[in-house]
């Protein structure tokens, strides 16, 4: 059994460019969790 190790960098970012929200989670974290806890915090 193989497995990925690393992280993911979430990014939420204006129209302009400008980054409004980040978080850094674990390879094993899904990505509907953490998003929309950034979009809660805005």
């Amino acid at each position: 059994m193989r497995g990925f190790y690393g992280f993911k960098l979430h990014l939420i970012i204006n129209d302009q460019g400008g980054i409004i929200s980040i978080k850094v989670t674990t390879a094993n974290v899904d990505d509907r969790k953490s998003v929309p806890e950034m979009a809660d915090n805005l």
